[in-house]
């Protein structure tokens, strides 16, 4: 990278750090504050859920637009909704309004996350994409694995509305530094042209980046579930409080965020696709581990496996995915569609898991993720590791 592109990166770098710390404060807190509000394990679904719907209704434009008139006016705008919306949570008194909230958080995490993998993706050095994206993807992970450990702390000491001040006061610090620091649009390095970008439902024929959607859904499917009821399951099933929380969502995403730069490193000299079946691989253990959990320190080791999967898997999961986004000269498109399995799973994972709270024991939703994960793996594994299979479509050539 040259001065220019490493001063975009330590600017995006830092703005997604400070912005999803202070999302991370707040959200292993939510499904206890929905539950105080009255909410049952569907409504709390709902809490997480709009913020997928509203962020996938809103992916395809904002990643197909940002290939069309630049990156900076996404992520400038997205940041300083983040910051109103922590205020509003502060004055919410209701479930509804939690998931008014919700809904319009995802559409501002639409126009910043897809669309900075992007940008990072068009500075990022050819052969070294597994080394830029788990880089930049450390600082989503270590801002999370701070964030609930943070906001654990913050709310035993201070209360809730403290933790979305400080949600809201961050999102404004990552604002003000991308206001400053990332250049005017008419000097964003372009990988492509108007004409040449595909729509993110075209790329659906390429079966490459089907395999790495298949993945990265039901990836997320166990994320959905682990972030939304992880909190009820330790608090009703073994008595322990939001600190103790914050401490297991924080190991989690701590234990995958600080393998990302040494399985980035060797996503550029390995085969990136077994690096994705080899973190599948200990996403189905851990699924199972948890349901098997009997107190904290079992629960502790369920989420770090957890965390080494997704460490393992995700940076040669973002390599691929910006290979194809240059091939295809369509970087937010596919960044949004990859954006887009995350959002859905999310939803589909807090939804399995708030009916089966419901109807069942939360506890069995964990084996049911494990199934899930396992089926998406085989997906994965047809898709891209056959035989003589031919990775380019000609659809996107």
């Amino acid at each position: 990278m040259n001065p220019q592109e490493r001063k975009i990166f330590i600017t995006l770098f830092m703005s997604i750090f400070s912005a999803v710390t202070g999302v991370g404060i707040v959200i292993p807190l939510l499904p206890v504050y929905a539950r105080d509000l009255g909410a049952s394990g569907l409504y709390i679904s709902m809490i997480f859920g709009a913020f997928s719907i509203s962020r996938t209704l809103f992916l395809p434009w904002c990643g197909k637009t940002s290939d069309r008139i630049g990156r900076k006016p996404f992520i400038i705008p997205g940041l300083f909704f983040y910051a109103l919306i922590s205020l509003g949570f502060m004055l919410s008194n209701s479930v509804g309004t939690l998931i008014g909230l919700r809904f319009l958080q995802g559409i501002a995490s639409g126009m910043i996350m897809p669309v900075a993998q992007a940008y990072v993706g068009e500075i990022t050095p050819k052969g070294k994409e597994g080394f830029y994206m788990g880089l930049f993807s450390m600082a989503m992970f270590l801002s999370l694995s701070m964030g609930p450990f943070m906001g654990g702390f913050i709310n035993r000491l201070y209360g809730l509305d403290a933790a979305f001040l400080g949600m809201g006061a961050l999102a404004m610090i990552a604002f003000s530094m991308a206001l400053v620091f990332l250049p005017p649009v008419a000097e964003e390095k372009k990988a492509t042209s108007q004409s040449e970008s595909i729509a993110v439902m075209g790329l659906l024929k390429d079966r490459s980046l089907v395999a790495l959607v298949s993945f990265r859904l039901v990836y997320t499917t166990c994320v959905g579930m682990l972030w939304c009821f992880l909190p009820l399951y330790v608090d009703a099933s073994f008595g322990l409080g939001s600190a103790e929380t914050g401490t297991l969502v924080m190991m989690m995403v701590l234990a995958g965020g600080v393998l990302h730069v040494p399985m980035g490193i060797l996503a550029d000299r390995w085969n990136r696709e077994c690096l994705v079946v080899l973190g599948g691989l200990f996403i189905v253990f851990s699924m199972l581990l948890c349901y098997q959990a009997t107190g904290f320190y079992s629960l502790l080791a369920a989420v770090v496996v957890f965390g080494l999967g997704g460490g393992t898997s995700l940076p040669a999961l973002s390599a691929l995915a910006v290979e194809r986004g240059r091939d295809t000269g369509s970087l937010g498109s596919v960044m949004s569609l990859l954006t887009m399995a995350h959002s859905l799973g999310m939803l589909l994972g807090s939804l399995i898991a708030g009916v089966t709270m419901d109807l069942l024991e939360l506890r069995y939703a964990f084996p049911m993720g494990g199934l899930i994960m396992a089926a998406g793996l085989a997906h994965f594994v047809w898709l891209s590791l056959r035989p003589g299979q031919n990775k380019r479509s000609p659809a996107v050539e």
